[in-house]
């Protein structure tokens, strides 16, 4: 095989005009972008990143939950392919550059092994996985995880959204239904570059992130359950008050995440207060406590916390409590193969690295059941994410797609020429 050097780069003004180009599709109401999963503008969106494959000599192919598969072909047609990419649907408030950078920075390394007449062993495919979100049909990483066997496929396409639409008509209704089985195809390894979504790495300078663990969840549903009463006529002694119950239990989850540092957090996403009314002392409340960390021994251990202390604080305030599990996965150690790919890679390029714990589910995490998976970062404006005020620079983009590139072609093997150095 043909050694790699770090003269090997893409082009970073057609991945960042790329990425301006996508955008223009289903935009926000303020710089963003709302391309929900299976919407028209999401089927525009596979539309113009179809017609960018094909003329890039890749084919293209479709899942029966309409993830894309766009494959440029290697010198050994008997080798398992490397697969790498992301998603291309966004929140409804979403940034440009969340899971696009990843389906897009996979489309440059194909331009750019064109440029430089580079043929792999392994063929590389490029992939767009259908609705990663999860925020127009739960739950988020749908076809990932179909893909992996996590869920079935029924299941999947009888998902609804908010108004009573079906995922699998909506899915044909766009024209994205396709022939292959889920989970059909087999990979010699999996590469997701993603934006942190996080302050850690703009906030310490660091060029990339080489993403070791994704964080384990687990969701805990809590009812604390008192006396509704009037706020101005019930002396305080005699009170039953959910809501201080509920106060108690947040103080409890900081706490908590703050004795697993520095990966484990905690926090309160949905609350809901009854009767919600400003003369009225809550007599229940229903909220949920996310924890996370990429070490199932110590959500196990927050979770058995929660309970303990929680049952405590309400025993003191004359109070019932609840607790009911309504969802969660396992924490997810990467390959260590594909990890030191990525690591060789930023070192090689010389950009500064660091480990980094991904705190958000990804596809990847999926995907790490079924095949060697990995994951590149790179930072993001203020860790902003979710928001149409999302933001990276063009840098920060290309050091993350050459990383990528680097651990992508290592993995599938030059056989190729090497070519000179591509502009930078």
């Amino acid at each position: 095989m043909t050694p790699l050097t770090g003269n090997l780069r893409i082009n970073p003004d057609r991945l960042w005009q790329s990425i301006m180009d996508m955008a223009k599709i289903g935009p926000g109401v303020a710089g963003g972008n709302n391309r929900q999963t299976l919407t028209d503008a999401d089927g525009e969106g596979r539309r113009l990143f179809q017609n960018w494959c094909e003329a890039a000599g890749c084919t293209m192919g479709v899942d029966q939950v309409g993830t894309m598969f766009a494959t440029r072909a290697g010198s050994d047609p008997a080798a398992l392919p490397v697969f790498v990419g992301s998603h291309l649907d966004t929140q409804p408030t979403g940034g440009k550059y969340d899971g696009v950078l990843g389906v897009l920075g996979a489309l440059e390394i194909v331009r750019t092994l064109n440029e430089c007449g580079m043929t792999t062993r392994r063929p590389i495919v490029v992939t767009n996985w259908t609705n990663e979100e999860g925020t127009r049909f739960a739950p988020a990483m749908l076809a990932s995880g179909v893909f992996a066997g996590v869920h079935d496929l029924e299941w999947a396409l009888d998902r609804c959204d908010a108004e009573g639409a079906r995922f699998g008509d909506e899915l044909e209704r766009i024209g994205w239904k396709g022939d292959e089985q889920v989970g059909s195809r087999r990979m010699a390894a999996f590469f997701e570059l993603h934006i942190e979504q996080g302050p850690i790495l703009e906030t310490e300078k660091v060029d990339i992130g080489v993403v070791t663990h994704g964080q384990g969840l687990s969701w805990t549903e809590v009812t604390i359950i008192g006396r509704d009463a009037h706020t101005g006529s019930t002396p305080m002694s005699m009170r039953r008050n959910a809501g201080l119950g509920m106060a108690h239990v947040l103080q409890l989850v900081d706490e908590i995440a703050l004795d697993h540092q520095p990966d484990a957090v905690g926090a309160a996403g949905h609350i809901d207060v009854y009767p919600n009314s400003r003369n009225v002392i809550p007599g229940k409340v229903v909220f949920t406590i996310d924890f996370r960390s990429p070490q199932k021994h110590v959500i196990t251990d927050m979770v058995n916390r929660l309970k303990v202390g929680g049952r405590e604080i309400c025993d003191r305030l004359g109070l019932e409590i609840e607790f009911a599990s309504v969802g969660g996965f396992d924490p997810v150690e990467f390959d260590h193969g594909c990890v030191n790919a990525v690591r060789k890679a930023a070192e090689r390029l010389g950009y500064s690295h660091r480990n980094i714990v991904s705190g958000a589910g990804h596809d990847a995490c999926w995907i790490n059941r079924v095949a060697p998976a990995a994951m590149v970062m790179c930072p993001c404006v203020d860790g902003l994410s979710h928001n149409e005020a999302e933001e990276i620079s063009p840098q920060w983009a290309a050091a993350g797609v050459n990383v990528l590139l680097h651990a992508v072609v290592e993995t599938a093997g030059i056989v190729g020429k090497t070519g000179e150095s591509i502009a930078s």
